[in-house]
């Protein structure tokens, strides 16, 4: 009686499965009305990269394809662009960063490059600086030649090479000020330096940005009596 059930129902689900009619009704699509939908990827214009970057009277403009140069009188720097954007020199002289196509990377390179390009220009033209503060007894900075030699609570001095480019200056042996027009080899320098001694949250010791605030913490409390 079993084997008879088993039987049945295979024979069942069998029928089923081709489609026949034996109570249960299936139903087939045919397979040339079957298409799938691709949503489009609508990319938003950066705010930042349609803005347009202003070119001083000071600063020289040259571009040949996607490699600009620009010189000023602190310097030169050089920057080539991905093939996802393009930058245009406007007829009143400024720049303009715009995309060569519409995905989703040229999208975000947009606004980077913009913003690479307006520190190239502000850089040649007027500088950068960056600062930094030593905190903690005995901590202290000095300059010897082309290196700056840091006493940051180590058995040994700390001696680090000046690159070229770069102008550091000491002022009263715990305030660093770091110049130049490339902003990244700035902002490069000064994190090596901090990278020493990072301040810590107890007692505020170590290498700081002179605009950096460090959250606090509390010390662990003395054992109650």
């Amino acid at each position: 009686m079993a084997s008879s059930v088993i039987s049945f129902q295979t024979s069942n689900l069998r029928s089923a499965f081709l489609g026949e009619r034996n109570g249960i009704c299936v139903s087939s699509i045919p397979i040339s009305r079957v298409c799938l939908v691709r949503k489009a990827v609508e990319c938003k214009e950066s705010r930042i990269g349609k803005q347009l970057i202003q070119v001083p009277s000071n600063v020289t403009i040259t571009l040949e394809g996607q490699d600009l140069k620009v010189k000023g009188p602190l310097g030169e720097l050089a920057l080539t662009y991905p093939r996802e954007v393009k930058v245009d020199k406007e007829e009143s002289g400024m720049l303009r960063v715009r995309k060569a196509v519409e995905t989703r990377r040229a999208n975000q390179m947009h606004g980077l490059f913009r913003t690479l390009t307006d520190n190239m220009v502000v850089g040649v033209s007027k500088g950068f600086d960056k600062r930094l503060q030593l905190v903690g007894v005995g901590y202290r900075a000095m300059l010897e030649g082309k290196d700056l030699v840091l006493s940051l609570g180590f058995s040994h001095p700390v001696r680090m090479a000046i690159p070229e480019g770069i102008q550091v200056k000491v002022e009263e042996n715990t305030r660093i000020v770091v110049s130049g027009y490339d902003k990244s080899a700035i902002g490069q320098f000064a994190a090596s330096v901090r990278k020493w001694r990072p301040p810590e949250p107890y007692k505020g010791k170590g290498v700081k940005y002179a605009d950096e605030i460090i959250r606090r913490k509390e010390g662990k409390a003395g054992k109650k009596k």
